[in-house]
């Protein structure tokens, strides 16, 4: 019997797996020795499981703590490798992006559409709506340039100016910036649509259009491009206006006006500095056609000196307050003065000077008009005191009269003639005249 359990005791201990080998050899020698409590042993063994030791735990199938440290550094190089490679690619087209949309160019455009939101908006503006409007202008702008340098492509890596765009440079594929351009135009559309009005939707999809399929394929036909693109910046402020009016006014061409004569001096100097770009690139500009550059300068002279009444017409109109008027008029004046420096010395110092004092002009025109602007409640009132002076002016011009007639009409009360003395004037001239005629 106690044969029987020796042999029976090893093979419980295995299946256990809670006891080593040595164990067993111990176990079966004091169990030769008690063999009365043999049955009670085994079933403390049985029903008594101490904590496992890390071999026991081995032998349970648990992992050890240094495989599971590991295993937790592997998964942390993994995440931290996938989101280096996420932070990378989010850069990389990131940067595409901004540089397709042209960003600053697309802020500038912003900026004139703000403007003539603001000058639209009355006593009130709503900023919530001017948000929802450069933010919808920024997208089709961003759009237009983006479809600009996907019909450009070729000539842009022919021109040291532009090769390291992201097309011409192989950073992006036209496929994605195609995709890109797409959704930003139908996104902004459809916000100018829904936050502003139809009529601002349909400024800017018309001005997507009129700048990416007929500017841009233009530049490569005929000069004529550089007033078809004056066209384009001109129209964002009206945009603006007409978002926050919901109809378009005299006083909303004023603005308009003021970027289309702008941007002709300022293209000008930019065509003159570039010229050799743009030859290499095959755009075909006015100041290609003109060595000597002097019918460039001309144009550009003649577009400055456009721009002096608009200053006087911001007043005159109502828009501004008088002191408007006279910082457009020494504003235009000292752009004009660079023009017509260029003009005198036509050479790449002087038209650098135009291009910056075009770049100055924009800003502080913009920034003066909407700091001298009057709100409609101050319009009304300079109106009603126009008015009033006028109804003064015209009451003391009746009284003159009144005054007048009274006078005229006391002389002929004491100079009355009686009727038979004109009969005898008018057709007997002849015959001698009364004395009481003369009296």
């Amino acid at each position: 019997m106690w044969r029987n359990s020796l042999r029976f005791s090893p093979k419980l201990v295995i299946s256990n797996n809670s006891l080593h080998l040595s164990s067993i050899s111990s176990s079966a020698a004091k169990d030769v020795a008690r063999p009365p409590l043999l049955s009670h042993s085994f079933s403390q063994s049985y029903s008594y499981s101490p904590s496992p030791s890390p071999s026991d735990s081995l032998k349970l199938g648990f992992q050890r703590p240094d495989g599971f440290r590991a295993l937790s550094a592997a998964t942390a190089v993994d995440l931290a490798s996938g989101a280096s490679k996420a932070s990378y690619w989010a850069r990389h087209y990131g940067r595409c992006y901004w540089e397709l949309s042209k960003a600053r160019l697309s802020m500038l455009v912003v900026a004139t559409s703000g403007t003539g939101f603001v000058l639209g908006s009355g006593h009130a503006i709503d900023f919530s709506g001017l948000c929802w409007t450069c933010a919808g202008t920024m997208m089709v702008a961003a759009s237009a340039n983006s479809l600009n340098q996907v019909f450009e492509k070729n000539n842009d890596a022919k021109m040291n100016r532009t090769k390291q765009r992201p097309l011409p440079s192989g950073r992006i594929t036209i496929p994605h910036a195609v995709t890109w351009a797409s959704a930003a135009g139908f996104a902004g559309t459809a916000l100018l649509a829904s936050q502003a009005n139809m009529l601002a939707a349909g400024l800017a999809a018309s001005n997507l259009i009129l700048y990416a399929f007929v500017y841009t394929p233009l530049k490569q036909i005929h000069p004529v491009n550089t007033w078809v693109g004056a066209v384009v910046g001109a129209i964002p402020p009206l945009l603006g206006w007409a978002a926050a009016a919901g109809q378009v006014s005299l006083n909303a061409m004023l603005l308009p006006a003021a970027l289309y004569f702008w941007q002709i001096p300022h293209f000008m100097a930019l065509a003159y500095l570039c010229r050799n770009d743009y030859a290499a690139g095959g755009f075909r500009m006015l100041s290609l056609a003109d060595a000597s550059g002097q019918k460039t300068a001309l144009v550009a002279l003649r577009n400055c000196v456009y721009l002096i009444p608009l200053g006087f017409l911001a007043y005159d109109w109502g828009m501004t307050s008088g002191w408007f008027c006279l910082e457009s008029t020494l504003l235009t004046l000292a752009i004009t003065a660079t023009a017509f420096s260029f003009h005198q010395d036509r050479s790449t110092h002087k038209a650098r000077k135009m291009f910056h004092a075009s770049l100055l002009y924009l800003p502080v025109f913009m920034s003066g008009i909407m700091f001298h602007r009057l709100s409609d409640n101050q319009q009304c009132l300079t109106e009603e005191n126009s008015e009033s002076s006028v109804e003064l002016s015209l009451s003391s011009q009746d009284r003159n009269v009144n005054q007048k007639n009274k006078l005229r009409n006391s002389t002929d009360r004491t100079q009355v003639r009686p009727p038979v003395s004109y009969a005898s004037i008018a057709p007997f001239p002849f015959l001698p005249v009364p004395s009481y005629v003369s009296s």
